[in-house]
């Protein structure tokens, strides 16, 4: 349990420093407090598509992954960005990204804060 939550807030705090750093990607809101509510559900909707579809989109691109040494992973990274956007809309959150380009991006800033805050953050394997 505890390392779901930090593996959620260091999705949360991945996520808003790319909404920090590209423009594109926005999170908007009436106060701080609805800001910070939505950007914790975005955060567990990004670890939920990364738990349950990622694997799968690894697997079906794996040759890719050989083929491009690896490289596909921002791409794939850039997917789970935009799919989490979609749902995002879906339920009514007040969290965009808008394109490809800006997801690729994204993603790879999320996957740099994100790796970077679980080196940091004790992770409950005590």
């Amino acid at each position: 349990m505890m390392n779901f939550l930090v593996k959620t807030i260091a999705n949360a705090g991945a996520l808003a420093v790319a909404i920090w750093l590209v423009q594109d990607i926005t999170l908007t809101g009436d106060s701080t407090a609805k800001k910070t509510v939505t950007l914790i559900i975005v955060a567990l909707l990004f670890g939920l598509v990364n738990f349950f579809v990622k694997p799968i989109v690894k697997l079906l691109t794996l040759p890719l992954f050989i083929l491009t040494l690896g490289l596909i992973t921002l791409v794939v990274n850039a997917l789970m960005l935009l799919l989490t956007s979609w749902f995002a809309g879906v339920l009514d959150l007040d969290f965009h990204v808008e394109g490809f380009w800006t997801a690729v991006l994204g993603g790879l800033i999320v996957s740099i804060v994100s790796w970077a805050l679980n080196v940091v953050l004790p992770d409950g394997r005590d």
